[in-house]
């Protein structure tokens, strides 16, 4: 049996919380490389949105393979898109790696979680939205959506079995809003961008979210009326905000 966890082992000898890194000797962002109305960078942009930042940003061109060449891939790391450059040269990829740095530096207004529980809570139900929902959407527009083909060895057997997939993700999700205005916690979170954005993006394929869905239907109307809503969906000038 293990032993009884010991809440100070982790503080320090004398038991006390080490001192958290201090926001203002983080290193700054200086450039954030997207694609104009592509999901992933599109949540970043919505999280910049809701902290009202500024960041000049570059276009990457995903559907002419930009992301996937030289220099692009050199300076990312990987083919990935969005990525984040530092002040220091460090190149961060990956959405929600990019959030958090992001709320490191700027806690508020917070989308990721005030303490410990609330934090466990948001990463639940974001991991939960990111793989039972928008990963399921993804994967139906990229194998079933023929402009698709530009990104991805479509499967057209696998786009299919996609599609049931979805009308299931969003009557668990429906389920989940029932009672409530946001989906992991009492008030908007990274959780809700990344849902908000994957149903957003059932607009490729034409996808209707069904009438009778009222729960979600009202928190779909209650996410777009954020002056967010429209992050990522408008083209920056190349190299500004």
């Amino acid at each position: 049996m293990a032993a009884p966890l010991d809440p100070g082992a982790a503080c320090g000898k004398q038991g006390h919380p080490q001192p958290l890194p201090n926001p203002m000797t983080l290193s700054k962002p200086v450039r954030l490389y997207e694609t104009f109305r592509a999901p992933n960078p599109r949540r970043v942009a919505i999280f910049l949105a809701e902290k009202a930042l500024d960041i000049p940003r570059e276009e990457v061109d995903i559907m002419a393979g930009q992301h996937r060449e030289e220099p692009y891939v050199a300076f990312a790391g990987a083919p990935h898109v969005p990525a984040l450059e530092l002040d220091d040269g460090t190149v961060l990829t990956e959405t929600i790696a990019i959030c958090r740095y992001l709320e490191a530096l700027w806690p508020e207004p917070n989308l990721m979680g005030r303490d410990p529980r609330e934090a466990a809570e948001i990463e639940m139900w974001q991991r939960r939205m990111e793989f039972g929902l928008f990963n399921v959407i993804a994967q139906h527009v990229r194998h079933a959506v023929p402009a698709m083909a530009a990104l991805e060895d479509q499967c057209a057997e696998w786009g299919a079995a996609t599609r049931g997939r979805i009308d299931r993700a969003l009557e668990e999700l429906d389920r989940r809003l029932r009672g409530r205005s946001f989906i992991a916690i009492n008030r908007y979170s990274v959780a809700d961008i990344t849902a908000q954005v994957a149903i957003d993006f059932l607009r490729v394929p034409r996808i209707e979210v069904p009438e009778e869905l009222e729960a979600l239907q009202t928190w779909i109307r209650r996410v777009k009326s954020r002056p967010s809503a429209m992050a990522g969906l408008e083209r920056p000038k190349r190299g500004q905000t």
